[in-house]
């Protein structure tokens, strides 16, 4: 923030008083509409100091002058709940729709570059991700290579560190290098938000989950979750695609016990401790199972988030959740991009667009969920997610809408 000395000599006898006056410079931004983080209004001033603390949102009467007119929609930045920023350097190398089990295969074949051309995907990544108006990203971090690009500083980050293994007999071997892993993010990136979490509930054995449970109380922790009805039958039945994922990487999973229940409703009961969840993709979930989540969770007062991803979602499977059916019965949805390994971009707007084209939802709800919501899902509302006195959430101007909707057109544009 800019600021400008003004010295005052006042002399009062033999005394002499010194004052240092500040002058604050102001930016007032006016447009179509203005998106505080809950609900789009007219006819509205945004105030912020020039570095973008919010200092009001006022009616155009109570402006004043030196207004900057804008043509489209202002919001408050972008929260990508989810993504691998790790697996930049794989963009376009998975074919489109060949299912969640052969494009696993292919991450775990194919995701080994060297170290140059993984670090440039990275930074390439991340300017994209600030370009297209994201302030804030969760990542899925399974090694260290994202940690350089992240002590730059340019967006903020609750670094998801990712366990895996289905081998009951290998959980702790599994569980202690996920901790050197997440205690190089906290030694390297002072002041950042680390926490261990595990996979999916077809690569985390029962033991490794009860690690994980320990490791996560009255945190923040992430999972995969029912990203394909294959991994419902897998875990109610023990067949399905998922056999042939194990057989194709050579494990023996003969000790693997089916729970007759859905995904969620078997991995869910390994947390005995409250913690935040923030469950990501859920094509194949229920209303049974926002029920069965509801209830498992309510009495001890977390704070449980869907993370939609889907464009993600249509390039692997070609599927897509049964949003409006989560819509009316959970209460918190966010947003998120998953990976350049599973999308074409990492752009919070194309998932917007995506769903507001797939499900014709309206405008107001898919920008809460990119805004407000993934703030308060990421712990990170204090600051960002919403034009509120004395946030510093970024200001995104969104251009080519046509009233309160997206088009084809339609583009993000980081202002400040």
């Amino acid at each position: 923030m800019q600021q400008q000395g003004i010295l005052f000599d006042l002399i009062a006898g033999s005394r002499k008083f010194t004052i240092y006056q500040p002058i604050i410079l102001y930016r007032k931004f006016s447009a179509d509409f203005i998106f505080n983080g809950y609900e789009l209004l007219q006819h509205q001033v945004l105030i912020t100091d020039d570095a973008g603390v919010i200092i009001d949102l006022v009616p155009e009467t109570a402006a004043g002058d030196h207004i900057e007119e804008l043509q489209g929609i202002i919001c408050p930045g972008f929260i990508n709940a989810h993504c691998h920023l790790e697996l930049s350097h794989m963009k376009g190398l998975i074919p489109k729709h060949s299912g969640l089990v052969d494009f696993l295969l292919k991450v775990i074949t194919g995701r080994h570059f060297d170290e140059t051309t993984i670090l440039t995907a990275i930074e390439d990544a991340e300017t994209d991700m600030l370009q297209n108006g994201i302030v804030a990203v969760g990542d899925i971090c399974n090694n260290t290579h994202t940690i350089r690009q992240k002590s730059l500083g340019r967006l903020q980050y609750h670094n998801f560190i990712e366990v895996a293994g289905f081998i009951p007999a290998l959980a702790k071997d599994r569980f202690d290098k996920a901790i050197l892993v997440l205690d190089e993010y906290r030694l390297q990136l002072a002041g950042s938000r680390s926490t261990v979490s595990p996979h999916a509930p077809y690569s985390v054995s029962p033991e490794l989950f009860a690690m994980v449970n320990d490791a996560t109380a009255n945190s923040l922790m992430t999972i995969h979750n029912q990203e394909t009805e294959a991994e419902n039958e897998f875990m109610e039945k023990g067949s399905g695609d998922f056999t042939r994922l194990y057989k194709q990487i050579g494990i023996d999973i003969g000790f693997f016990k089916t729970s007759a229940q859905t995904s969620l409703q078997t991995w869910l009961p390994y947390f005995t401790k409250p913690r935040s969840i923030l469950l990501v993709h859920n094509v194949a979930t229920t209303a049974a199972d926002i029920a069965f989540l509801q209830r498992s969770t309510n009495n001890d007062q977390r704070s449980n988030y869907l993370c939609l991803c889907p464009n993600a979602n249509l390039y692997i499977s070609n599927q897509l959740p049964d949003v409006k059916m989560l819509m009316q019965h959970a209460e918190h949805i966010v947003l998120g991009t998953d990976s350049l390994a599973s999308n074409d971009q990492l752009s919070i707007l194309d998932e917007m667009k995506t769903l507001q084209q797939q499900k014709q939802l309206p405008l107001a709800a898919l920008l809460q969920w990119a805004t407000s919501n993934g703030a308060r899902a990421l712990q990170l509302d204090k600051q960002l997610g919403s034009f509120e006195k004395g946030k510093q959430p970024g200001l995104v101007l969104i251009s080519g809408v046509e009233h309160t909707a997206l088009t084809a057109g339609s583009l993000a544009k980081r202002i400040l």
